[in-house]
């Protein structure tokens, strides 16, 4: 029995045992409860769903590390209320840590879905860092991995891509989502960069996705912020087009118009340093464009400058992670009391969130 105070009573045998717990972790104290019924033409409860399944990779994980088992574990809720089964969990050979989950809907009879339906077939979920556990160490070494812009070369990730194929072979690709948050947004991302590049395109739902980049966003300064991002598009543009004249190889040019008719779903928060500048990325973008400098745009947001550098020294640079096309972004308007808060998951199922959000198009 869940307590409002964090303790968990449970009786084994003629005892009573006491454990302290995460209340963050019991859907019934903090799942989204007010969806009592799920329309999934509703943005922001397919955003609540979405977010819920992510949460339930976490518990999954630290449930394997508390040994909290069947009647015990906390996880099953996290997806058994909105009608989910468990198809299969993603496990890293690294150090056999839980860190993606395979969902499949299974509707009782009385569900009324039709031919129309946009209800999820399957939903492959991937959890971010956890600070707990003996997981914290692989996390933080993918975490280094998506700085360097090496996180395809992982052996976590090449479980997720093959678990993703797996799915689309066997069901096909209709009606199948990919989730995860932070580190879980970067492997869901990369993996639906993956399968768009030979023309799947799979629904993505990305909370808090790592944008690797000088905090701009941050600048409270409005013509200051502006300035710079116009000087960094100049320079990164004038590199582009020198490194087309050299012939020098680009690779990420080519792929990125190829991704344009993918369009995720990002959520972030401004108040969060790894995501927000996904805000300024696609505004700048916008305004270039109603400037008239919209060319210069649509070369530079193709390109970092520190690979231009790189390929022009010769070494081979992999492409950015968090550059992408298009994207429905989605911004939480409402205010956080600390960083933990807003790059939390929990925010995105919010009953009472503020949100504005926009799709925004690679043409």
């Amino acid at each position: 029995m869940a307590t409002g105070n964090g303790i968990l009573t449970t009786t084994k045998g003629q005892e009573e045992q006491n454990i302290l717990i995460s209340e963050r972790e019991i859907f019934d104290l903090c799942g989204p409860l007010h969806l009592t019924a799920i329309d999934w033409e509703n943005v922001a409860h397919r955003r609540s769903v979405a977010a819920s399944l992510v949460q339930g990779v976490y518990i999954l994980e630290r449930d394997r590390q508390e040994n909290r088992q069947e009647a015990q574990a906390f996880a099953p809720p996290w997806w058994k209320y909105f009608q989910f089964q468990l198809y299969r969990v993603l496990v890293d050979d690294a150090d056999s840590c839980i860190f993606g989950a395979i969902y499949k809907f299974v509707p009782s009879k009385s569900y009324a879905g039709d031919s129309k339906d946009k209800s999820p077939q399957f939903v492959i979920a991937f959890r971010g860092t956890l600070t707990k556990g003996d997981a914290f160490t692989r996390d933080l070494e993918l975490d280094v991995h998506i700085i360097r812009n090496g996180l395809h070369r992982t052996s976590r990730f090449e479980t997720a891509i093959q678990a993703v194929r797996h799915v689309v072979a066997t069901f096909g690709s209709s009606n199948i989502w990919l989730t995860g948050h932070s580190l879980g947004a970067a492997m869901a991302m990369l993996a639906g960069k993956t399968m768009a590049k030979t023309g799947v395109f799979l629904d993505a739902f990305l909370f808090n996705p790592p944008f690797l980049a000088a905090p701009i966003e941050r600048i409270k300064h409005e013509k200051v912020k502006h300035g710079i991002r116009f000087a960094t598009s100049v320079i990164t543009a004038g590199l582009a087009f020198a490194a087309k004249t050299k012939n020098v190889n680009t690779r990420s040019g080519d792929t990125f118009v190829a991704l344009s008719a993918w369009t995720p779903c990002l959520y972030v928060n401004p108040a969060d340093p790894i995501c927000a500048e996904y805000i300024g990325y696609f505004q700048h973008r916008d305004r270039m464009d109603t400037m008239g400098a919209g060319v210069i745009e649509k070369v530079a947001t193709q390109h970092s400058i520190g690979g231009l550098v790189m390929n022009f020294m010769g070494k081979e640079c992999d492409e950015p992670l968090h550059l992408i096309p298009s994207a429905n972004l989605t911004v939480n308007l409402s205010p956080s009391t600390d960083f933990k808060e807003a790059h939390g998951i929990h925010q995105w199922w919010k009953p009472d969130l503020v949100v504005e959000s926009k799709k925004h198009q690679f043409t």
